[in-house]
């Protein structure tokens, strides 16, 4: 699991589309915070079908800076 505090821009050499996968969210509160969690699921051919296998948490401000993001890079949904 991880809070994701800071998000920077890298470059990278080859990129490839991954395998699609489920996930799941849900909004808590803690210590008067708002998190948003995002939970994706080992893909069809897993051996463990249903299990969480990443968990990745946003706060305020890593969310707007994920909101920021998306909207650069799919312009017309802004």
């Amino acid at each position: 699991m991880a809070l994701i505090r800071e998000i920077r821009q890298i470059q990278k050499e080859r990129n490839n589309v991954h395998a699609p996968v489920e996930c799941s969210y849900c909004v808590f509160r803690s210590d008067g915070k708002t998190y948003l969690q995002l939970d994706t699921y080992g893909s069809v051919d897993r051996k463990l079908r249903g299990k969480v296998r990443q968990s990745i948490q946003l706060d305020e401000s890593s969310a707007r800076q994920i909101k920021r993001l998306i909207e650069e890079a799919f312009p017309t949904l802004r």
